[in-house]
Protein backbone atom coordinates (compact mmCIF):
# COMPACT_ATOMS: atom_id res chain seq x y z
CA UNK A 1 0.00 0.00 0.00
CA UNK A 2 1.72 3.61 -0.81
CA UNK A 3 0.65 6.58 1.14
CA UNK A 4 0.46 10.06 -0.39
CA UNK A 5 1.70 12.55 1.36
CA UNK A 6 -0.65 15.93 0.49
CA UNK A 7 1.22 18.34 -0.89
CA UNK A 8 0.82 22.31 -0.26
CA UNK A 9 -0.93 24.49 -2.60
CA UNK A 10 2.11 25.78 -3.21
CA UNK A 11 6.10 23.87 -3.87
CA UNK A 12 7.79 27.30 -3.55
CA UNK A 13 10.13 28.31 -0.90
CA UNK A 14 11.42 31.90 -1.48
CA UNK A 15 14.65 32.68 -0.18
CA UNK A 16 15.81 35.68 0.59
CA UNK A 17 19.17 37.59 2.68
CA UNK A 18 17.42 41.08 4.95
CA UNK A 19 20.42 43.48 6.26
CA UNK A 20 20.60 45.18 9.69
CA UNK A 21 23.11 48.05 8.80
CA UNK A 22 23.90 50.03 11.74
CA UNK A 23 25.28 53.04 11.98
CA UNK A 24 26.19 55.22 14.95
CA UNK A 25 23.09 53.75 17.22
CA UNK A 26 20.78 54.15 14.13
CA UNK A 27 19.54 50.90 11.92
CA UNK A 28 18.94 51.37 7.80
CA UNK A 29 15.23 50.86 7.17
CA UNK A 30 13.46 51.05 3.83
CA UNK A 31 9.74 52.56 3.99
CA UNK A 32 7.75 51.30 1.95
CA UNK A 33 3.42 51.25 0.98
CA UNK A 34 2.15 48.28 1.40
CA UNK A 35 -1.53 47.08 1.98
CA UNK A 36 -2.48 50.52 2.01
CA UNK A 37 -0.14 51.73 4.85
CA UNK A 38 3.40 53.00 5.68
CA UNK A 39 5.69 50.44 6.83
CA UNK A 40 9.02 49.58 7.18
CA UNK A 41 11.43 46.80 6.30
CA UNK A 42 14.94 45.81 6.64
CA UNK A 43 16.72 46.40 3.04
CA UNK A 44 17.34 43.19 1.65
CA UNK A 45 15.44 40.97 -1.06
CA UNK A 46 15.55 37.37 -2.86
CA UNK A 47 18.63 35.32 -3.53
CA UNK A 48 19.59 33.98 -7.02
CA UNK A 49 19.94 30.33 -7.95
CA UNK A 50 23.82 29.96 -7.25
CA UNK A 51 24.29 32.87 -5.27
CA UNK A 52 25.18 33.20 -1.51
CA UNK A 53 23.34 34.90 1.03
CA UNK A 54 26.24 36.79 1.55
CA UNK A 55 26.15 38.20 -1.99
CA UNK A 56 22.84 38.54 -2.17
CA UNK A 57 22.27 40.95 0.77
CA UNK A 58 25.41 42.84 -0.40
CA UNK A 59 23.35 43.22 -4.05
CA UNK A 60 20.27 43.76 -2.49
CA UNK A 61 21.33 46.21 -0.31
CA UNK A 62 23.22 48.38 -2.80
CA UNK A 63 20.09 47.79 -5.28
CA UNK A 64 17.65 49.17 -2.69
CA UNK A 65 20.27 51.97 -1.27
CA UNK A 66 23.08 52.54 -2.82
CA UNK A 67 25.47 51.20 0.19
CA UNK A 68 28.24 48.87 -0.23
CA UNK A 69 27.94 47.20 2.94
CA UNK A 70 30.43 44.48 4.77
CA UNK A 71 28.42 40.77 6.03
CA UNK A 72 29.39 41.01 9.57
CA UNK A 73 27.72 37.93 10.66
CA UNK A 74 24.16 36.03 10.50
CA UNK A 75 21.86 37.21 13.42
CA UNK A 76 18.56 35.45 12.74
CA UNK A 77 16.54 33.23 10.58
CA UNK A 78 13.15 33.82 9.66
CA UNK A 79 10.13 31.31 8.42
CA UNK A 80 6.96 32.90 7.66
CA UNK A 81 4.26 30.39 6.34
CA UNK A 82 1.21 32.36 4.96
CA UNK A 83 -1.29 30.01 5.78
CA UNK A 84 -0.31 30.01 9.87
CA UNK A 85 -0.75 33.84 9.83
CA UNK A 86 -3.78 34.23 8.04
CA UNK A 87 -2.78 34.61 4.58
CA UNK A 88 -5.89 33.35 2.20
CA UNK A 89 -6.11 29.18 1.15
CA UNK A 90 -6.31 30.43 -2.24
CA UNK A 91 -3.27 28.03 -3.48
CA UNK A 92 -0.83 31.52 -3.54
CA UNK A 93 0.74 29.88 -0.39
CA UNK A 94 3.40 31.94 0.97
CA UNK A 95 6.73 30.14 2.20
CA UNK A 96 9.87 32.22 2.92
CA UNK A 97 13.11 31.93 4.94
CA UNK A 98 15.06 35.10 5.47
CA UNK A 99 18.71 34.74 6.79
CA UNK A 100 18.92 38.31 8.70
CA UNK A 101 22.37 39.50 8.93
CA UNK A 102 24.39 42.27 10.56
CA UNK A 103 25.92 44.88 7.87
CA UNK A 104 27.99 47.78 8.92
CA UNK A 105 28.10 50.63 5.67
CA UNK A 106 31.66 50.25 3.43
CA UNK A 107 30.45 53.68 1.72
CA UNK A 108 29.39 56.58 2.68
CA UNK A 109 25.98 56.23 5.22
CA UNK A 110 24.59 59.59 4.11
CA UNK A 111 24.87 58.97 0.52
CA UNK A 112 21.51 56.94 0.07
CA UNK A 113 19.62 56.16 -3.38
CA UNK A 114 19.11 52.42 -4.93
CA UNK A 115 19.26 52.29 -8.83
CA UNK A 116 16.61 49.66 -8.03
CA UNK A 117 14.30 50.04 -5.31
CA UNK A 118 11.53 47.78 -4.86
CA UNK A 119 8.13 48.46 -6.61
CA UNK A 120 6.64 49.48 -2.99
CA UNK A 121 9.07 50.95 -1.49
CA UNK A 122 8.98 54.91 -0.60
CA UNK A 123 12.08 56.04 1.49
CA UNK A 124 15.27 55.24 3.50
CA UNK A 125 15.61 56.56 6.90
CA UNK A 126 17.87 56.16 9.32
CA UNK A 127 16.22 55.20 12.60
CA UNK A 128 17.37 55.20 16.50
CA UNK A 129 17.71 51.70 17.74
CA UNK A 130 15.80 53.16 20.71
CA UNK A 131 12.73 53.80 18.50
CA UNK A 132 12.71 50.98 16.81
CA UNK A 133 10.22 49.01 18.90
CA UNK A 134 7.65 51.88 18.12
CA UNK A 135 7.92 52.13 14.73
CA UNK A 136 5.63 50.52 12.31
CA UNK A 137 8.26 47.69 11.48
CA UNK A 138 7.49 44.37 9.80
CA UNK A 139 8.05 41.87 10.81
CA UNK A 140 6.73 43.06 13.55
CA UNK A 141 8.67 39.68 15.74
CA UNK A 142 12.16 41.90 15.35
CA UNK A 143 11.35 45.00 16.81
CA UNK A 144 13.06 44.29 20.54
CA UNK A 145 15.47 42.21 19.01
CA UNK A 146 17.10 44.76 16.34
CA UNK A 147 16.43 47.95 19.49
CA UNK A 148 18.77 45.59 21.90
CA UNK A 149 21.34 45.12 19.51
CA UNK A 150 23.99 47.57 20.55
CA UNK A 151 28.20 48.32 20.05
CA UNK A 152 29.09 45.53 22.17
CA UNK A 153 31.49 42.40 20.76
CA UNK A 154 30.40 40.35 18.36
CA UNK A 155 28.95 36.62 19.15
CA UNK A 156 30.79 34.40 16.69
CA UNK A 157 29.90 33.98 13.24
CA UNK A 158 26.58 31.16 13.13
CA UNK A 159 26.45 31.44 9.21
CA UNK A 160 29.36 29.58 7.00
CA UNK A 161 28.64 30.67 4.07
CA UNK A 162 28.85 28.43 1.14
CA UNK A 163 31.18 25.87 1.97
CA UNK A 164 31.97 22.08 0.74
Amino acid sequence: MTTTVPQPPSATIRTSAKAVVLHEDQVLLTRAHWRDREYYFLPGGGQRPGESFGAAVRREVHEETGLTVTVDRLLWLREYIGAHHGEPDDGSETHRIEAIFLCTPASDPHQLGGHSQDDTQTGLEWVPLRKVPATDLLPQAIRQPLADLSPTPPAPDAYLGDVA
